[in-house]
């Protein structure tokens, strides 16, 4: 215990650069501030958090925090990704996802050995809710100068926020967060406002990129909460930013989301499913290992239907990686998935009742939600590349679920210890 004590004392560097790189993955200062490009301040804040951890492991004799079946599978499809470069048809793309990859899992790890209280996962959570609002505000901002629409009227932004359903993913499951804080009793003043004022904006960010699989699932994720919740002014409060949706849409959101049901005369909806065809020939012909990380663009006029249209990505993350890293990539990606989700879940139902500040029964709620309706976006416009988000919500879902379990460890052994 006292070498864990030690551990989150020393670590705090680490901390903080973790604090910053989540603030830069929503705010992407380099991308509007050309002073600030060359510093890669997501790069340089990730590398200082990773190697202040291990340096932190190694300074304290402590052990590195994998957490069990989950973690080790999302090192091994790093690994795959890495080795898939050998049968890969585009080994120069291999290459970039796996170098991305790399990245992701030192930032897994890193918020698994680092985000080790409640009020550390506060703190992160919180970060990212009030750096969401630079990203809202630059898609609004853009959307009401006209600047850059894609079709013409779908919102967008700068960077990995220049497509429109990767930044409506990436807004999306910022919203249970803040409404977490929101509702949440022993929220300062200030941050409840904050939190209000991103959950307003990132629904009307989501709203304006017009992106039907980005609105599909921050629906389904803010309904699992306010089902979750027992007392009815979260249900009003849910009621009340539907009423508003209703009321502020533009009619082009409404008139692109009603033409799923016409999806055959729908030339993204169709792109969808030509990409979706494209994945099951890959599978069909590699089942085990597919056609290599980042092949998915090269491999699909080798796959598509006469008739496909010029998508070339596999928009659903679980079917791009069934054809880039076969069956083999998907067990493995989907046992990091469900255990970093099952421990959200258990943090939220072990640590339910909890009162105060060691509760984290209230984050990891929002979390388990958040990454349900992230999930369904990836089932639309999944990435296996070049999304952070992805990586740093189920860490902190994982989290979540170990902070909840090391406590009761901690507790159990408090009662059985000799008196």
């Amino acid at each position: 215990m006292e070498g864990g004590q030690a551990r989150t004392r020393g670590d705090s560097v680490a901390f903080g650069a973790l604090v910053l790189f989540s603030g830069v993955m929503y705010a992407a200062p380099g991308e509007w501030l050309p002073a600030l490009a060359p510093l890669r301040l997501a790069l340089a804040s990730s590398a200082l958090a990773f190697g202040w951890m291990l340096l932190t492991c190694v300074g304290t004799r402590t052990a590195l925090s994998i957490d069990g079946a989950h973690g080790w599978a999302l090192v091994l499809f790093a690994l795959l990704t890495a080795v898939s470069g050998a049968w890969s048809i585009f080994p120069e793309g291999s290459r970039e996802v796996a170098i991305d990859c790399a990245k992701y899992v030192a930032i897994y790890v890193t918020i698994l050995n680092v985000v080790r209280t409640p009020e550390r996962l506060r703190v992160l959570c919180g970060a990212i809710v009030v750096a969401s609002l630079v990203t809202s505000v630059g898609v609004i901002d853009w959307y009401l100068d006209g600047v850059d629409l894609v079709e013409g009227f779908r919102a967008r932004w700068v960077g990995i926020y220049a497509d429109p359903n990767r930044m409506a993913m990436s807004l999306s499951l910022v919203v249970p967060l803040a409404v977490a804080f929101l509702l949440r009793a022993g929220t300062g003043a200030l941050m409840k406002g904050l939190a209000a004022l991103a959950a307003g904006l990132a629904i009307t960010a989501v709203v304006l990129s017009h992106s039907r699989g980005g609105f599909i699932g921050l629906s389904i994720g803010m309904a699992l909460w306010a089902l979750s919740e027992r007392r009815v002014s979260r249900l009003v409060v849910l009621g009340i930013a539907v009423l508003g949706l209703v009321a502020f849409a533009p009619s082009s959101f409404w008139d692109r989301t009603e033409s799923v049901g016409d999806f055959r005369e729908d030339a993204s909806a169709m792109g969808r499913v030509h990409a979706w065809e494209v994945a099951s020939h890959i599978s069909r012909e590699h089942p085990l290992l597919g056609v290599g990380a980042g092949s998915f663009r090269v491999a699909w006029p080798l796959y598509a239907p006469p008739d496909a249209v010029g998508v070339l990505e596999a928009h659903n993350i679980f079917l791009q990686v069934v054809a880039e890293l076969g069956w083999v990539g998907l067990l493995l990606f989907l046992v990091f998935i469900g255990g970093a989700v099952e421990a959200g879940v258990r943090a939220w139902r072990d640590d339910e009742g909890r009162a105060g500040a060691d509760s984290v029964a209230w984050l990891a709620r929002a979390l388990v939600c958040g990454a349900a309706g992230y999930l369904i976006c990836n089932l639309f416009s999944g990435f296996l590349s070049g999304s952070p988000h992805f990586y740093v919500l189920f860490g902190l879902t994982a989290a979540a679920g170990a902070i909840a379990r090391s406590r009761q460890v901690r507790e159990l052994d408090m009662v059985t210890a000799p008196q």
